[in-house]
């Protein structure tokens, strides 16, 4: 009698073992998908975008948008930022859409920003970092195109 109680407790023991175990890895699992780096995020973001043919300089500039002189602090200590950037749409229509909402949009640059420290936006790596971030927060907001490219054309960090 007592040895069946023991190996009925024995199986219990390992049954809850093996549930928390299983438990922890479809857990692991799911938050390793939710993990994926901004950067893949823009470059899943950039396969969405329409490839069309090849623009002219003149189509090119119609279809950007710059933005100047944003100047904000970063975050962790009294650094700040002052840059500017080139916003390259996929067409006219959503070229235009961007201008109405410049307004969202230097509040997003200016909260990315804020978010970031010195050697986050330091050298291309920093860029590279900085514009990913940008294009998954601002492209939600456009419904006339996407953005294709960011670039970023002045930066001064002291």
């Amino acid at each position: 009698m007592l040895k069946s109680r023991l190996f009925i407790m024995v199986v219990a023991i390992l049954i809850a073992i093996t549930l928390i175990l299983t438990a922890a890895f479809v857990l692991w699992n799911y938050m390793d998908k939710g993990n994926q780096s901004s950067q893949e995020q823009a470059q899943n973001s950039a396969k969405e975008v329409k490839t069309a043919k090849a623009l002219t300089p003149d189509q090119v500039k119609e279809n950007t948008v710059i933005m100047k002189d944003i100047l904000t602090n970063l975050s962790g200590n009294d650094k700040f930022i002052k840059v500017s950037f080139a916003f390259e749409l996929e067409n006219k229509k959503a070229a235009d859409e961007f201008t109405k909402l410049d307004f969202k949009m230097k509040a997003i640059i200016v909260q990315t920003l804020a978010d970031m420290t010195p050697d986050q936006v330091s050298g291309g790596k920093g860029f590279d970092t900085l514009t990913s971030a940008l294009m998954n927060k601002m492209n939600p907001l456009l419904h006339e195109g996407k953005l294709k490219q960011i670039w970023i054309t002045e930066k001064v960090l002291q």
